[in-house]
């Protein structure tokens, strides 16, 4: 991983997870009719995190689940060589529920429109919103996120790598250079 930067570290992660939570609960007028969904990898370790959270903040129970979108990608059968395919795992209905969709980053939109066409296959819920560690730019579809942990704006030979303790043994986003595609 060729590092340009560490934009956040363990300290600002944990505040980062902090303010999501209260932004769910305060536009969603606390957790009543809340269920999270985290979408894997990272996302899913996020969404948990953010789970707790509002445990503790609403003093409340919320449904948590963690949705696998790799069969509902737009390049399932052309990027993909051997697709991991995880499970889902939403065990509670979602209809006329205001579902919290938790990603890592994002980037062009296709996961999120896969994942939407993943939740439209669960039910029919009030609302679906979108919350995300880190907006990076570069949209290919019309799709916004409701909760943003942190914008950081990139060039096109750059990615956002977060990581969490969970997978890659620390909390942090860092930016980092990839190699020009020419």
């Amino acid at each position: 991983m060729d590092i340009k930067a560490k934009l956040i570290d363990e300290e600002g992660f944990n505040r980062t997870l902090t303010r999501l939570s209260h932004e769910i609960l305060e536009r969603n007028k606390g957790s009543n009719n809340l269920v999270l969904i985290g979408m894997r990898t990272r996302g899913e370790f996020i969404a948990s995190r953010i789970h707790q959270k509002i445990k503790e903040i609403d003093n409340s129970e919320t449904n948590f689940g963690v949705l696998d979108v790799t069969l509902y990608r737009d390049d399932f059968r052309t990027r993909l060589k051997q697709p991991e395919i995880s499970v889902t795992n939403i065990t509670f209905d979602i209809n006329e529920k205001d579902v919290i969709l938790i990603d890592d980053v994002l980037y062009t939109g296709r996961t999120v429109r896969a994942a939407l066409d993943a939740l439209m296959d669960l039910g029919r819920p009030n609302t679906i919103q979108l919350c995300v560690m880190v907006d990076r730019g570069h949209r290919e579809l019309p799709i916004k996120a409701d909760f943003v942990g942190k914008n950081i704006p990139t060039s096109i030979n750059e990615e956002v790598r977060v990581r969490v303790k969970e997978v890659d043994g620390e909390d942090a986003v860092y930016l980092v250079n990839v190699p020009s595609k020419n």
